[in-house]
């Protein structure tokens, strides 16, 4: 429980006790003063939870598979992908799109889908056709919109696959490229969109390399970090990816960051350690750079939570969880790390950044590890992480699910602001009897700014250009129910690949903005400047919001281009 949150509940519960007290004196039978703590302390921790912020809801009872790997489109459209060896999932293939697969030990002619496409608007499920071994892989999108997807394992491990999004009536699938192929096998790698619209690819398992897309001419490139910082049980899988303003490289494995420069492939700066263990796969916490704003120059990294060393090694379902957190000035002269802890140890956690600039903390568990069937208590409780609070005030305790979201689950930002939930599968193969079975549901939660009591500040994108290019000066319209009576915020989202509790490409630039000017019939005016270039936003497509006194809009798609 976040000490704002216990705050407010003390309070109520004293005034409370006041009153009723209060009552009690005036009645011909006096209840004691005992009795009414008792009665009160039960209400106080019965509606606890009914008080929390935010709700859930069930969108999908049955999505077929199972999401390792989620990512939404420009079309309002989720791909969602699990690896292919399986065995059979709850979703059939179209007639004529077996798959033969000499390397599955449980489907060698394999008629069931691994992969589905989402339509957010009728939550109709489309399955797709996947061949190759998508375990464990990584992802990112294109300057036009491509899903790049990389790796995975056995004949997936040098692969190459595209997914072109369309419409949701339309018959697009998974393209496997013959080639080019990777230059190294990547399993447990990191993808990140670089400014000129290229991807690198960081690391895997026994690939101490990076490489990029499309390929340059020297292939893969050494990579000493990812080796220096492997310890026994690895702990430097899918890195911690984060593109900086200044167009470097924040790279975190382990306990350990450095920040590489990727036109010379060389480490320019090595990072102080991260006190509380190793952070990454199969220990991972999770991590999210804040959102870009004012001139754009700063970025600062947050890591949280994580599994205590030796946990994986040992099996050990019960080692509780770290529930520390780390954030640093990256681009900062002397930059240190700043420890504060969240409500709850985690393991496995996705931290999903808001349109407002808050990360919501979600998914995972409180004691184990990373792995097949090596975690134990869910950790249901969501956590809101407001960067702009003191230290000590910047955690708040949201309302819990009650679906477990294990290992192999994902949380992804849609264009209304709420939050997909989809996996968690900690076995081998789809097991529905079981403590934490297979997860075939997806949820949606949606924050507080999303409560009917603030729909008449709620923003509405009325007109946006749909492509601007760096450093245009454009206009937004918008129209809210009540005057606007601060900034609105134009914010823009990208669209990341979310797996193993990290979103790969995710970022938020909040544009520079000119107060709104009333425009007629509750309609506003909003000057915009784009980022000056694609260090500060690669280019591609974004969500861009209007955010209006913390409440944002429904996203429109915005092409940031070259």
């Amino acid at each position: 429980m976040s000490p704002f949150f216990f705050k407010s509940r003390v309070t109520q519960f004293c005034h409370s006790v006041i009153a009723l007290f209060t009552l009690s004196s005036s009645m011909d039978f006096p209840l004691s003063l005992p009795f009414l703590l008792l009665l009160l302390f039960s209400f106080f921790i019965l509606n606890t939870r009914a008080d929390l912020p935010g709700t859930w809801e069930l969108l999908i009872p049955n999505a077929g598979i199972a999401s390792m790997h989620t990512a939404v489109t420009r079309f309002n459209t989720v791909v969602l992908l699990d690896r292919t060896n399986i065995g059979p999932t709850r979703k059939m293939l179209r007639k004529g799109h077996c798959r033969n697969d000499r390397y599955d030990a449980v489907l060698k002619h394999d008629c069931y889908a691994h992969s589905v496409v989402l339509d957010l608007q009728t939550n109709q499920i489309r399955p797709l056709t996947i061949l190759t071994d998508t375990w464990c892989s990584s992802g990112q999108f294109l300057p036009d919109g491509t899903l790049l997807h990389t790796g995975g394992d056995i004949d997936g491990l040098r692969k190459f696959r595209k997914f072109q999004p369309c419409e949701p009536n339309g018959a697009c699938d998974w393209i496997e490229l013959s080639e080019p192929e990777l230059a190294d096998g990547r399993w447990y790698a990191t993808n990140q969109i670089l400014p000129d619209g290229s991807v690198i690819i960081v690391g895997g398992r026994g690939a101490n390399t990076v490489e990029y897309y499309p390929p340059r001419k020297n292939g893969a490139v050494n990579f000493p970090f990812l080796r220096d910082v492997e310890d026994g049980q690895m702990d430097n899988l899918y890195p911690y990816v984060h593109l900086l303003p200044n167009g470097h490289l924040f790279i975190f494995a382990n306990n350990r960051a450095v920040l590489y420069d990727h036109q010379t492939n060389q480490v320019v700066r090595d990072y102080p350690p991260l006190d509380g263990g190793p952070r990454n796969y199969p220990s991972a916490g999770s991590s999210v750079m804040l959102a870009h704003q004012g001139d754009h120059s700063s970025a600062v990294i947050v890591i949280c939570g994580g599994a205590q060393y030796g946990a994986f090694i040992q099996r050990s379902t019960d080692t509780p969880a770290h529930g520390s957190c780390g954030r640093i000035e990256a681009t900062g002269l002397n930059p240190v790390w700043e420890l504060e802890d969240m409500p709850f140890g985690r393991i496995m956690g996705d931290m999903v950044m808001l349109p407002t600039g808050d990360v919501v903390i979600i998914n995972g568990a409180q004691a184990g590890t990373q792995g097949f069937e090596q975690a134990s208590n869910p950790c249901l409780h969501p956590v809101l992480y407001r960067p702009d609070q003191p230290v000590g005030l910047r955690f708040m305790t949201l309302n819990p699910g009650s679906v477990p979201r294990m290992y192999h689950s994902t949380a992804n930002l849609l264009p209304d602001g709420r939050i997909l939930i989809a996996g968690s599968n900690p076995h081998f193969f789809y097991k529905f009897e079981a403590e934490f079975p297979t997860e075939l549901r997806i949820e949606a939660f949606s924050p507080e700014y999303l409560s009917a009591e603030k729909a008449n500040i709620r923003p509405n994108i009325e007109t946006i250009p749909e492509t601007i290019s760096y450093g245009a000066v454009f206009d937004v319209l918008v129209s809210v129910q009540l005057p606007v009576v601060g900034i609105v915020e134009v914010n823009l989202a990208s669209a990341p690949f979310a797996t193993h509790s990290f979103s790969q490409g995710q970022r938020l630039v909040k544009l520079a903005v000119t107060a709104s000017v009333p425009n007629g019939d509750g309609q506003y005016r909003v000057g915009c400047t784009a980022p000056a270039n694609g260090m500060v936003a690669p280019p591609g497509y974004y969500m861009a919001f209007a955010v209006n006194q913390g409440v944002p809009s429904v996203a429109r798609w915005i092409h940031l281009s070259l």
